[in-house]
């Protein structure tokens, strides 16, 4: 976990709807923010009941459809159209929707799928298929690790894939992406992208962003919404020391993580709530923004300094 991470933001909402049309408001200045730096927009989406609380981008009209790069944090490893599959999770729910050209939604390269997968993609591996098996998953994550390199590449440049924003999930264990509690990926530290075949969580086969994507990411956001998370949310936010997945995420400064939450979902979280800035124009300011200024103006104090020594 980056040492210079500054700690979670978290807003909290009366209902679902009002965290839905702020999260809006929040990627429209993500995305305005970006392309105003960089020309281009890049994000990731993740799945389970993350698609339906985007659903009002539909209908944002100072979305810049085309200047997204779209990828997925985690994906099954299933055909596109599969019940399974995140992107069609998204593609229903918004991506379909909207005025976005499919070259600019990187999913799973389904040419690198054996017969199998096609067939019966959820279906328990036998043990004379598992070394195929195996290499398949190899080579759909190093193909997603590619597409992320060609993505980043040029004026972008890095030793990490530096994403505007990273939206995420909270699952009932405490896993995000496809990092789940216990598993040997949560100290993976070369590879940005990595398979897992041994999913607790159905299906087994996966690719996933590692935390060298995650944690490198101007912003993370989780949603979370219900009754149901409370005992998980107030896990991770009031004692992070237990280092479940989702309190790893921290990215680097000037990166944030954010939690926009319902109330019932906070409902036993003792963490300070902070009041989320709605962004009235596309010039006002958020949080990452202000802290890059404030980065800036140390660093031209710093240098100022040095040259009257």
């Amino acid at each position: 976990m980056p040492q210079s991470s500054a700690p979670p933001v978290l807003y909290s909402y009366k209902d679902v709807p009002a965290l839905q049309s702020s999260l809006a408001n929040f990627i429209l200045k993500a995305q305005t923010d970006a392309i105003q730096h960089r020309g281009v927009f890049t994000i990731a989406l993740s799945g389970g009941s993350l698609p339906n609380n985007l659903k009002p981008l539909v209908d944002e009209k100072e979305i810049q459809w085309d200047k997204w790069q779209v990828f997925f944090a985690d994906e099954r490893i299933v055909p596109l159209d599969h019940p399974e599959s995140n992107y069609n999770g998204c593609a229903k729910a918004f991506l379909d929707l909207v005025p976005i050209k499919k070259e600019q939604i990187h999913t799973l390269n389904i040419e690198l799928f054996r017969e199998q997968t096609r067939i019966d993609p959820t279906a328990e591996i036998k043990d004379e298929e598992k070394d195929d098996a195996e290499n398949e998953a190899i080579e759909i994550a190093d193909d997603y690790e590619k597409q992320l390199v060609n993505t980043f590449a040029g004026a972008n440049a890095a030793r990490y894939p530096t994403f505007d924003l990273i939206l995420l999930g909270m699952g009932p264990d405490g896993h995000t992406c496809s990092l789940f509690p216990g598993h040997e990926l949560l100290s993976e530290n070369d590879r940005w992208i990595a398979e897992i075949q041994d999913s607790p969580k159905p299906p087994s086969r996966r690719i996933t962003f590692t935390y060298q994507v995650l944690n490198h990411a101007f912003r993370c956001a989780f949603v979370a919404a219900g009754e149901g998370k409370q005992d998980m949310l107030a896990r991770i936010l009031d004692q992070p020391e237990e280092g479940l997945p989702c309190s790893r995420v921290r990215p680097a400064s000037p990166g944030l993580v954010f939690w926009f939450v319902d109330d019932a979902a906070a409902g036993k979280v003792k963490y300070p709530k902070t009041v989320y800035k709605w962004i009235e124009k596309s010039t006002d300011d958020d949080l990452i923004t202000t802290e890059r200024k404030r980065m800036k103006e140390e660093m031209d104090a710093a240098v100022e300094a040095a040259d009257h020594q």
